[in-house]
């Protein structure tokens, strides 16, 4: 692969994974809560992590073609993203508090991300594009794997700067700290409903 493909994917991916969505709102919301922000992030990263694999071993081509199977994806993950916004409004937990601490932080962070209908998409129809055939050059997969790699490097980095932004700038602000994890969690309930109900109305 040429390194100025690399960089296109990278220049587009750091586009993607800038813009704020679910990802974004869940690791806001448990910076706020604890010092979850690692093991949130970690969980979200190892999603990612899964969606690679699955790419890699050509699975997610099957998934495209499943119209029966990626709608069940599609609603189980919104689903999810319902849930958990629910939950977030019911309990906005303020940034003093350890709640969600552990194994159940990175459980989330995996769903959250394996469950994405978004990152879902950018496996289906954005890194192909980026994929070069022919002889001469990786195998469709080692590629595959690779752009799967700078994608979660991407996740990573920018995800632990947003939780640890929103920590350390709503750290000592109870009042802003409690309506932005609110405003997260409507977010993710948002988000889950309007997937939710897109998902719905093709059927």
């Amino acid at each position: 692969m040429h390194s100025e493909l690399l960089l296109s994917f990278l220049l587009l991916d750091l586009l993607l994974v800038c813009v704020p969505g679910a990802d974004w709102a869940y690791v806001i919301a448990a910076g706020l809560r604890g010092r979850s922000v690692g093991r949130a992030v970690a969980g979200l990263v190892s999603g990612y992590a899964l969606h690679t694999a699955l790419a890699a071993a050509g699975l997610a081509v099957l998934v495209a073609g499943s119209p029966a199977l990626l709608t069940g994806l599609t609603v189980a993950g919104a689903a999810y993203l319902v849930w958990l916004g629910w939950g977030v409004l019911r309990r906005p937990g303020m940034p003093t508090e350890a709640s969600g601490i552990g194994e159940r932080v990175f459980l989330r962070g995996a769903a959250i991300s394996g469950l994405n209908p978004k990152g879902l998409l950018l496996y289906l129809s954005v890194l192909p594009q980026f994929l070069v055939t022919g002889e001469g050059g990786l195998p469709v997969p080692a590629q595959t794997a690779v752009l799967g790699l700078l994608h979660m490097a991407c996740c990573a980095a920018v995800y632990l700067t947003v939780g640890a932004a929103a920590r350390a700038v709503l750290g000592a602000r109870p009042a802003a700290a409690r309506a932005v994890t609110r405003t997260s969690g409507a977010a993710m309930l948002g988000i889950g409903a309007f997937l939710l109900l897109q998902r719905l109305a093709t059927l």
